[in-house]
This record gives structure tokens, sequence and C-alpha cells, in this order.
């Protein structure tokens, strides 16, 4: 963790265990720093396994080991290495890479394609293969830890850590959920910048899991942002060891399917709030609704547009309720508007109403909301029933500074 915390940070969860999941950390010292920044996290024999990674058409080489084990749909170990991203490395990141799963492969004795790795810090740097290999005996040697200590290992810009857990019943079984996180800065769909593991005891079928988790993504992760800007390393992993006591999720149709997606999707939703909570120098948690679009999809992107706009999000970390930043967003966004039509609204107050300002507005209410953390800003175009909530935070000069010396 680094920098002070976000005044916008909750507190860490109690968490349950999750049977089929050991956790290790240990200090591979990929940056001159005192903390450990290796995680091992061990997987019961038949964990299935589901992923979403970046669309960056610049990946990591761990990206892309892990798009191609995911297709065999089961999982022994993961192992994440903190304040190196690996990144644009060439053949000496793929080298470390297949290092690293050649290690853990062959001290659990599973194949090399159950291994799933990530990597987050500095882009351009290898990732040293002396010093991985040497975290990664640390870690083996090293005795479980707590999920705390697993959150706080796989962080690097973060100022708190990040976790949530939640629950569903698959028949009279209760299966548990947890998902710990890390984000910061570099955040934008598709997918948000961010290194994500969600874990369940729950018995899933991999196809299943997997498109469990692309739905929950669609609605949570892919719909936050901090400043537009996607990684290369963006990654989220969902881990079902399958040691509840339950008949095996196969289909949607399955007993017990549809509470776990609420579940899963709950927790995603969780989760990517505390990655904008935590949005470098934020000091607004802000939720941006659209309705009255032509479809879901343009709803999405002009809510992203407006988001995403620095005049929208500079204003509301001044407290400045200048809507009209709201209306210069939807006009850029290159979706079907019409200004006539469209309605802003900050707080549930509106101020804006068929393409003017509304009559006797008084702007008292508005500033008093923007005084708060939670900032609520909706625009209504008009034109159809499409609709899409997106999350993002303010733009503060604490942004700056912290990107501005990322690498010292």
């Amino acid at each position: 963790m680094s920098h002070s915390v976000s005044p916008l940070a909750l507190p860490f969860p109690q968490l349950p265990a999750i049977a089929g999941v050991t956790p290790h950390v240990a200090r591979a010292r990929y940056k001159d720093w005192d903390r450990c920044d290796l995680s091992l996290v061990e997987l019961a024999p038949g964990t299935a396994v589901a992923g979403v990674t970046t669309t960056s058409k610049c990946p990591s080489p761990e990206v892309e080991w892990c798009r191609s084990a995911l297709p065999q749909g089961s999982a022994r170990a993961l192992v994440v290495s903190a304040g190196n991203a690996n990144a644009f490395t060439g053949g000496k990141g793929r080298d470390a890479v297949q290092m690293v799963v050649d290690t853990v492969s062959a001290q659990l004795g599973c194949a090399a394609q159950e291994v799933f790795v990530s990597a987050t810090g500095v882009i351009g740097v290898p990732l040293p293969q002396d010093k991985a290999r040497a975290g990664l005996d640390a870690a083996f040697a090293a005795a479980p830890c707590s999920w705390r200590d697993l959150t706080d290992a796989i962080g690097t810009t973060d100022t708190f850590a990040k976790a949530a857990t939640t629950s569903a019943m698959i028949g009279d079984r209760r299966v548990e959920l947890v998902g710990v996180i890390k984000g910061s800065g570099m955040i934008a769909p598709d997918m948000a910048t961010m290194l994500g593991y969600i874990f369940t005891d729950a018995t899933i079928a991999p196809a299943l899991l997997q498109q469990m988790l692309g739905a929950a993504n669609r609605n949570t992760f892919n719909c936050i942002t901090v400043d537009s800007d996607t990684s290369t390393s963006d990654t989220v992993l969902a881990f079902a060891t399958g040691q509840a006591d339950h008949p095996r999720l196969e289909t949607m149709d399955s007993v017990g399917t549809d509470a776990f997606a609420a579940a899963l999707a709950d927790l995603c939703r969780q989760l990517a709030h505390l990655v904008v909570r935590d949005g470098e120098g934020a000091t607004k948690f802000i939720e941006v609704r659209v309705t009255g679009a032509v479809s879901d999809e343009s709803a999405h992107r002009i809510a992203l547009s407006i988001a995403n706009s620095p005049l929208v999000k500079t204003a509301i970390a001044g407290e400045d309720a200048n809507w009209g930043r709201v209306v210069m967003a939807v006009g850029k966004a290159g979706e079907p508007a019409e200004r006539d039509l469209l309605s802003i609204r900050f707080g549930g107050v509106e101020v804006a109403s068929q393409g003017v300002v509304v009559e006797g507005y008084d702007e008292a209410p508005v500033a008093a909301h923007l005084k708060g953390q939670e900032i609520l800003v909706e625009a209504d175009i008009g034109l159809g029933q499409g609709r899409a909530t997106v999350w993002t935070c303010d733009l503060t000069h604490g942004y700056i500074a912290i990107n501005a010396d990322y690498r010292s």
C-alpha cells in the first residue's frame, strides 16, 4: 500500500476460510520495499477456473498464459507478482512466465496449464527470474497466510486492502465466496484495470463458471473507470474448489445456479466499487446513470463519456454544480441524442429539462449534494428505453502527484 489512505476507503471485512484454498505470501523483492510482493495460492485438485482478461492489444505474457490455460478449466495454483508488470518484455518476459509455471507445477505435481499467473507494476522491465524463483521457494516454505496478507501482497499504488464476501444456498448447502482485488489507477473498461481473484467452495462445471463470470463482469468490472486508461495486465480469475457437498452445477438450469450467479454478481459489484473508491487521488465516489437512450449499449457509451470526462470529474472535485459539462459529455459521445429532450439531475435534483435549465432552479441542494462523498449524476436522453450505470471518481491534484512519481 502507498500514499495516504483514500478518504473513500472501507474497512477490511471479516472473511471466511474457503475449503481447498491455501494462500501464502513471500518477499521476492521486485522493488526496493519492505513488504511481501509474491503471492502463491494453492488450490485443491479438481478446482474449476474461469477468467476474463484485458482487451489491450499489448497484453502481458501472464495474460497470454492465462488465456491459453483457461480452456483446460482446471487450476491447482495462482501466482501473483507485484511491483513488476512484466509487460512489453518480449522473449525474456515469456521465459520468466514459463519458469514460474514450470517451478510451481513441478512442486505440486500438476500440469503447467493448471498454474495461473499475474503480474502488476511497472511496464517494460522483465520479471527477474532469480527473484521470482527465490520468492517462490520462500512462499512454498511459508505458513499459510490470512486473506488480509494476501490482499496486501498483490497491491501496488493501492491505499487500502480490498476484499469482499458473500454466500449462496445451493439446495440446503451454503457455499461461500471470497474476492480480493487490487486496482487504483489505469482503470477503464473493457475490462477495468486490476487484478481480481474470486474463490468459492462451490462445485461448478468450468464452462458454467465462465458463463456466470462473463455475465457478472459485463455489469460490474466493465462499468467502472478512473482515468479511461486500460492496462496490459487486467485479469479476473474465479476458482471453484468443489469442496462443498452439493450436486455439481452444470448448466443455468441446475438447481442453485440462479442463487450462485446472483451472489457472484454481487461480489463482483462490491469489488468493482472498491477499486473506484481507491481511484488515485479520489475524494468522491460517483455513480452515473443514463436512461432514455436508444439501447442499453448506447446508454453505456454515453455514461462512460460522462464518467471519463476530465471536465465533469474536475467540476465534481471542486464541488461545482456545472451541469453544462454533463451536457457536453452527452453530446460528444457519438450516440443518438436530442438536445431538446435531454434532462440532467444531480443527487436526484433536476437541473435541466427539455434542453434548458429548469424554471426557478435553486442550486443550493445540488451544491450540498456535491459536498458529500457519494455523488449521483443522472442523464435522461429522452429517445428510448436504454439504460446503463457506471461508476467513477473525481479527478484531483492527487492523481497527478501519484502518477508523476510512479516509478520512483
